[in-house]
């Protein structure tokens, strides 16, 4: 399988789902957003698309990241979409895909930053692929947005500070709000690019929020099987 990576910052690195491509043999290609590679000129040649997250928004800022371009991303997304090749989208990428398919991006009702557990719908509960999660799972966050949904979109899990954690648009294409790619590694590169002092200081402003030790004290290994499972299930 030809897996294609399109990744928007240095410290924010694909973990786990990096990890299970190489683990099971798959050939990696990716887009590096931040050193202004270009995007492929055609979706062919790829089967699984994988869209990583990022500070930016679904909106264009090229005051604050001039590689950025949004819009590009969105029409290779929509291609995607159009050829049905197997898509998931973290973070930044869920919010993508959910503007790809139609809908507007949201603010979070809550930011989060940290280990929470999410939980599963009745929808949730009965998908083919997010039904491995179980009832209830801790996983990984770091944002303050949120995907849109379009009529068809089924949401899949829930937290208590985002009600969208994940989302199914078709059979081949997930959003995840959730980060269960995290390790050890990318939070590290994570509350870097943060700074320390500022997690302290939302951590006493937000509910859902970690100091860096508690960042650096989670275990993300579970997290990260049931991530495993999830994108074994999806491509087999």
């Amino acid at each position: 399988m030809r897996v294609h990576f399109i990744l928007h910052e240095t410290f924010e690195i694909p973990g786990a789902y990096l990890n299970w491509a190489l683990e099971r043999g798959h050939h990696i290609t990716s887009t590096k957003v931040y050193e202004k590679e270009p995007l492929p000129e055609t979706i062919d040649g790829i089967d699984f698309l994988i869209v990583m997250g990022g500070p930016q928004s679904p909106d264009e800022d090229r005051e604050n990241f001039p590689y950025y371009d949004p819009k590009a991303e969105l029409a290779f997304m929509k291609e995607a979409i159009a050829a049905d090749i197997y898509i998931v989208g973290v973070c930044l990428g869920a919010q993508l895909l959910s503007v790809a398919y139609g809908a507007k991006y949201e603010h979070s009702p809550e930011r989060e930053i940290g280990v929470y557990p999410v939980t599963l719908t009745m929808e949730g509960l009965t998908d083919p692929h997010v039904s491995l999660f179980g009832e209830t799972l801790e996983t990984g966050h770091w944002h303050g947005d949120m995907p849109g949904l379009t009529k068809d979109a089924v949401v899949l899990a829930t937290s208590q500070g985002c009600s969208r954690q994940i989302i199914r648009f078709s059979p081949k294409h997930y959003a995840f709000q959730a980060h269960l790619e995290f390790d050890p590694e990318a939070v590290e590169l994570l509350i870097t690019a943060d700074g320390e002092e500022q997690l302290r200081e939302q951590s006493e402003k937000f509910s859902f929020v970690q100091t860096p030790e508690e960042l650096r004290g989670n275990d993300y290994s579970e997290m990260n099987a049931k991530l495993y499972a999830f994108l074994d299930s999806l491509v087999n």
